[in-house]
């Protein structure tokens, strides 16, 4: 038994001297674990950002200003060769008449109906424009009408109406409209439709068949013959 526990004794100072011996070798370790990256961080020099200013861009030159201006239209007149011609609101005689091209005087043909023999124009000395028809022996047209655009006049003219509230039957001029009288009214035959204008209504039961009544027409008007040959007057019902 001794010599085992002398046995024993001389393991246990054998083990504790060895791990006395590897305590210093790791501390080493660690402290050159710390001197190297002390090292490194002492040999690698900061790095510096150094921004550079972009430079500015030169200004942009505004593009050049487009002549947009309107290409004119051909020169092409209408003039008044033989007579005067209504000019009118619209391409009919549906229209009211809006002035006078006189006799020896021109206007400016701005565009064609497409639909019918009516041109505009502008109006000579105003700023509006206004139709004249080019069926018209009195007119003629100098330049061509097909270098101009086409125009459609999509406003459609107001009606306008005589009525004959006479008992007697008349005669409607200019146009030679016979219009009878008011005992034909449950027929509707009694009224009208006209274009605008000036009209006289000669009495036809008188003979001579004198002027009964004279009238202005417009578009969207009614007018009414109250008064006979005789000066008689009416109402109408």
């Amino acid at each position: 038994m001794p010599a085992f526990r002398k046995l024993t004794s001389i393991l246990l100072i054998a083990l504790f001297l060895q791990g006395c011996l590897f305590r210093p070798r790791a501390a080493e370790r660690g402290q050159e674990t710390i001197n190297s990256v002390l090292s490194t961080a002492t040999a690698t020099p900061l790095v510096t950002i150094v921004r550079t200013p972009t430079p500015l861009s030169p200004p942009v030159a505004a593009p050049a200003a487009t002549d947009i201006s309107p290409t004119p239209l051909p020169s092409v007149t209408i003039i008044a060769a033989s007579g005067n011609i209504y000019i009118r609101r619209g391409p009919g005689m549906e229209y009211n008449p809006i002035g006078v091209l006189h006799k020896g005087a021109s206007a400016q043909i701005i565009a064609q109906d497409v639909l019918s023999d009516w041109v505009q124009i502008q109006v000579p000395e105003t700023d509006l424009t206004g139709w004249v028809s080019i069926q018209t022996m009195f007119s003629r047209i100098d330049g061509d009408l097909s270098q101009l655009p086409n125009f459609t006049f999509t406003e459609w003219p107001e009606p306008a109406y005589i009525k004959n509230c006479t008992e007697h039957d008349m005669m409607i001029a200019p146009g030679e409209i016979y219009l009878p009288s008011l005992y034909t009214n449950a027929q509707y035959l009694n009224e009208i439709q006209v274009n605008p204008g000036t009209y006289i209504a000669y009495d036809l039961f008188i003979p001579g068949e004198p002027e009964a009544q004279e009238f202005e027409i417009r578009e969207g008007t009614q007018a009414y013959i109250t008064f006979n040959g005789l000066g008689v007057e009416h109402k109408c019902p």
